[in-house]
């Protein structure tokens, strides 16, 4: 197969730019928000309660939107929670450009965008597959994990610069607003249309049945909870602005150069992995490095050194993006067509636990033990929840090759 197979395909294209746009932005925003809120208030409470204001939507509208995807056109949902986020996006731009307003109405906002990404989730996992021939769909979600990670590198470096050239947030989210608009657009340029996959009338049963699924199918269920519980307690981008001002003293800036380090790492084994996809022993693999996912974390959290953290920091979104794609393989392939948008909204919420659930849990760990030490346990409760994993869902450990289970 081809490296760049995927690309064939015109709406897999589009859908690419409009990824890349919307991550930029996503990730622009979310460095500037960050500074912003710890600038105003030099509180990691408030860092925490960043996280949680994009999380409970996702948890609260699960069984919801994993429905919506799977009985409305998945291109219509999509295109629908991009102009919601662009319109969120504006929203902040208004608000920081008052100085004179308190915090709270910028977590309003967080909810409305933790919302649009709760429908989003399920309707765009759910989409790829319909984008390329089953044989391209590997070779899609490597692609689709090297984009998303090349975005989140130049959002929060461009994002950093703008914030230290402007002086303010307000010229990171105009930026941010733009981006959103275009990718809006080329989303609306995409010709496939799903349609309704689920049949039948709408009831309990179906609401639950991507829960009921995941349950039952233990490689999912470990694959997903495993992300889930290794993220959520190593998780420490939600410090990054501490150690940004406070620790390595290095500006706007810096904070944006660590915020894309993770994903410098993330990025280079994404395209490792599109042209040499894992052939054996994935799901070994995998645990092997989701551990190394936790002695990065250790490692960064115990760095005074502002190159020290940003190598580990990359050997923490390398490692982690071996997880991912072996995850979204294996949860897509193994899933009906008419289901993937419930199974997705469940996975949607695995990982929303594990970022933005993992934010406020750092936070709230940071505000009561400190901030590297709520780091360095964060790390050493990845490597416990490997092992356990390891013993719990021996299926994790016999999974061969992840597009190619039964």
């Amino acid at each position: 197969m081809p490296p760049r197979a995927a690309f064939q395909s015109r709406d897999f294209r589009l859908y690419m730019v409009a990824r890349f746009l919307l991550v930029v932005g996503w990730q622009m925003q979310s460095m500037a928000i960050g500074w912003y809120v710890y600038a105003r208030t030099h509180d990691t409470l408030a860092l925490a309660w960043v996280g949680l204001a994009q999380f409970a939507p996702a948890i609260l509208l699960s069984l919801v939107t994993g429905h919506v995807a799977d009985r409305f056109d998945r291109r219509r949902v999509l295109l629908a929670c991009y102009a919601v986020l662009t319109l969120c996006a504006g929203a902040l731009l208004v608000l920081c450009s008052r100085r004179d307003l308190p915090v709270w109405p910028i977590y309003v906002v967080l909810v409305g965008i933790g919302v649009a990404r709760a429908f989003a989730g399920p309707a765009s996992q759910a989409l790829v597959p319909h984008l390329v021939p089953g044989a391209h769909f590997p070779n899609a979600v490597s692609w689709s994990s090297s984009v998303f990670q090349v975005g989140t590198i130049t959002g929060p470096v461009v994002g950093g610069v703008i914030y230290g050239a402007s002086g303010g947030a307000p010229a990171v989210f105009a930026v941010c607003t733009g981006a959103l608009v275009l990718a809006t657009c080329a989303i609306a340029g995409m010709h496939v249309r799903t349609g309704r996959m689920a049949t039948g009338p709408a009831s309990w049963g179906s609401l639950v049945a991507g829960i009921r699924y995941v349950w039952q199918q233990k490689k999912i269920l470990g694959s997903i909870s495993l992300d889930l519980f290794a993220v959520l307690l190593g998780g420490a981008t939600a410090l990054l602005p501490v150690y940004a001002r406070d620790i390595l003293h290095v500006g706007p800036w810096g904070l944006g150069i660590l915020r894309s380090a993770p994903a410098v790492g993330a990025a280079l084994m994404a395209v490792y992995l599109a042209h040499w996809p894992l052939q054996r022993r994935a799901g070994a693999i995998m645990l092997g490095c989701v551990a190394l996912f936790g002695v990065a974390t250790i490692v960064f959290g115990v760095s005074h050194s502002f190159g020290v953290s940003l190598l580990a920091l990359a050997v923490l979104g390398a490692s982690d993006q071996v997880s991912v794609v072996t995850r979204l393989t294996l949860v897509q392939v193994a899933t009906p067509p008419e289901m993937r948008g419930r199974v997705g909204a469940v996975n949607m919420v695995f990982i929303g636990a594990s970022n933005e659930l993992g934010e406020f849990e750092s936070g709230v760990t940071a505000d009561w033990l400190g901030v590297v030490r709520a780091v360095v346990l964060g790390g050493v409760g990845t490597l416990v929840v490997v092992v356990l994993w390891a013993w719990w869902f021996p299926e994790l450990r016999k999974i061969d090759r992840a597009d190619q289970v039964t």
